[in-house]
């Protein structure tokens, strides 16, 4: 990754690390094992409601948190991809150019640009999947 493609953000770093973790298998196997000892104490606790309660509780705040965690993350990858097919669109002299930053316009407009490829695709036989015949 290049040096200036780095978040520098506090959150920026902060919830790239933080996606990155809660994505493993680790992350997974770890919040199965925090469920499993709560249930295990149930008993000890004699099923009391402040026993649920901190359950509750902590998978309440920690689902709030991940929000914004996960959204920071979609963000950066959806722009990434935007800024990605911008250079393809730029780079490639049959595309374009008018097609670069669609993402912010109205649905509607993009709906319409969407049928009007697709037609135009169509017209020349383009949009055949592989594998599948014309």
């Amino acid at each position: 990754m290049a040096k200036d493609t780095k978040p520098t953000s506090l959150f920026g770093r902060f919830a790239g690390r933080m996606a990155t973790l809660s994505g493993r298998p680790a992350a997974f196997v770890a919040a199965c094992a925090v469920i499993v000892v709560w249930a295990f104490t149930g008993p000890l606790f004699g099923w009391s409601d402040t026993w649920q309660l901190v359950v509750n509780t902590g998978t309440t705040i920690v689902t709030f948190l991940m929000v914004f965690v996960i959204q920071n993350a979609q963000n950066r990858d959806g722009m990434a991809i935007q800024v990605k097919l911008d250079e393809l669109i730029h780079a490639t002299r049959e595309a374009r150019d008018r097609l670069v930053g669609i993402e912010d316009l109205d649905d509607t407009v993009v709906e319409r640009l969407k049928r009007e490829i697709e037609r135009t695709a169509s017209a020349s036989g383009e949009t055949r999947s592989p594998g599948v015949p014309a």
